[in-house]
């Protein structure tokens, strides 16, 4: 009985889950997953550790006839490379492997066809004379409505251009010693609103190019408007900004002055609810659209070093916004506006006069205007890593405006050469492209006049 008690506890020596007879009899000194330092030899551990004599294998007689064996053992009764102990699932399994492995690579061949190198234009798909247009840096003088018109103040005249008959209409021109400062179309491309270097806002028909409206309240030039439904938000040269209800006779809703300088950008969000605001005194205001009243912002941003105008929000990241800095900054600086974080700053050593989203590929277009790396370019990133994909050729004069068409296609900019420059480097949209209404593709300069 003893023996056999004893053969028990040898054969589980290292398995305390198996105890043919009460665990209290028996004094288990060691487990098989947690080593007991007890049962070690350390001096026999110390001597293999350190003694440097190599043992070489004795290759006995049926050691040696079993080696011949293998190298006999080279094809199988299929003709294929013999193997041993290989993993053979059942053929279900396998043959389902292989068609899911199949279709991963001709996924990945699809993807690879369907997306091309993304490049520059070697150059402008077209031209037009714009004589007399600002060269100021702080004013938005064109801007592309969702009718396909173009509108563009150079100096004095307001002219709508037509994409798709090419056809050029005089809308209005400012008495003498006045001038137009900025223009933007409303959100359904019915009515243009053209700010003057009087204080003043014109509101104009796309149709009938009459005067429809007049707003006041600003005393200084104003240099940048912005819709938002029936809002109209205008900046001025005082730092004040005015939100107007065009629907009602007392149109002015609130007055916000919180910026020490010039302000040279208005950018609405995709939906409305906020509103970004750029200056001369360097800084980024995020404001809440329903507390404007209360004269109160969500987020100020004060790392930009010089006047900041360039700015746009991101069609496919609707928290991000991008802004760029002037001369003395050249920075483009991407923020969460939900957070009131900085998510990333791109060097140019550039001035950044304008940005454009690409709505079709994850991409951001700058415009630059004096400095040493961009100057006087148009550069296109890759969003988000800000990699730069590629640039126009150098030009002679400032980058000063840019402005996108409603297909999001083509890129109009306009500078010191005093020419509008029309850039297809937003196409060709992807396939199956579902941001692209079946108004959007109407309007596309594929099939315009432009091209």
């Amino acid at each position: 009985m003893e023996d056999e008690t004893d053969w028990r506890l040898a054969s589980d020596w290292y398995s305390p889950t198996r105890l043919h007879d009460s665990p209290v009899k028996y004094d288990f000194p060691g487990d098989r997953f947690i080593p007991n330092r007890s049962l070690m030899d350390f001096d026999q551990a110390h001597g293999s550790l350190t003694n440097t004599t190599v043992v070489r294998p004795t290759h006995t007689k049926s050691s040696i006839e079993y080696r011949k064996s293998l190298s006999n053992l080279t094809l199988n009764a299929e003709g294929r490379p013999f193997q041993m102990l290989v993993f053979r699932g059942s053929p279900k399994s396998s043959r389902k492997l292989n068609l899911m492995i199949d279709e991963t690579r001709c996924s990945n061949n699809e993807t690879l066809t369907c997306r091309p190198l993304r490049r520059f234009p070697k150059g402008e798909a077209r031209i037009l004379d714009a004589p007399r247009i600002s060269h100021d840096y702080y004013l938005n003088v064109i801007d592309w409505g969702k009718t396909n018109l173009l509108a563009a103040a150079l100096d004095r005249k307001l002219y709508l251009w037509n994409a798709n008959t090419c056809k050029v209409e005089l809308v209005s021109e400012a008495s003498e010693g006045d001038y137009l400062a900025s223009v933007n179309w409303s959100e359904n491309g019915e009515v243009v609103a053209a700010g003057y270097s009087c204080s003043k806002i014109h509101l104009y028909d796309a149709e009938s190019l009459h005067l429809v409206r007049l707003l006041e309240g600003h005393r200084g030039r104003v240099g940048s408007i912005a819709w938002n439904g029936h809002t109209l938000t205008c900046g001025s040269s005082s730092g004040a900004i005015i939100n107007h209800d065009v629907r009602v006779r007392n149109s002015q809703v609130c007055l916000v002055k919180v910026h020490k300088g010039e302000v040279s950008g208005l950018k609405w969000s995709a939906a409305g609810s906020m509103l970004a605001s750029g200056a001369n005194d360097t800084r980024v205001y995020l404001w809440d659209a329903g507390k404007m009243s209360a004269n109160h912002h969500v987020y100020r941003f004060d790392h930009h070093c010089a006047a900041v105008k360039a700015l746009a929000w991101c069609p496919y990241d609707y928290n991000v916004l991008a802004s760029g800095g002037g001369l003395d900054d050249g920075n483009i600086k991407l923020w969460n506006t939900q957070k009131g974080t900085c998510i990333s700053s791109t060097e140019t050593k550039s001035q950044i006069c304008g940005l454009q989203w690409n709505r079709h590929h994850k991409e951001l277009l700058s415009g630059h205007g004096y400095g040493y790396e961009c100057q006087n370019q148009l550069c296109l990133w890759k969003y988000p890593s800000m990699s730069r994909i590629g640039e126009s050729a150098n030009a002679s004069s400032r980058v000063l405006h840019l402005t996108q068409s409603p297909d999001g296609l083509t890129v109009a900019s306009a500078g010191e050469d005093e020419a509008l420059r029309f850039w297809n480097v937003f196409g060709p949209a992807p396939p199956g492209n579902s941001r692209m209404s079946y108004l959007e593709s109407l309007l596309s300069l594929k099939t315009s006049a432009i091209r």
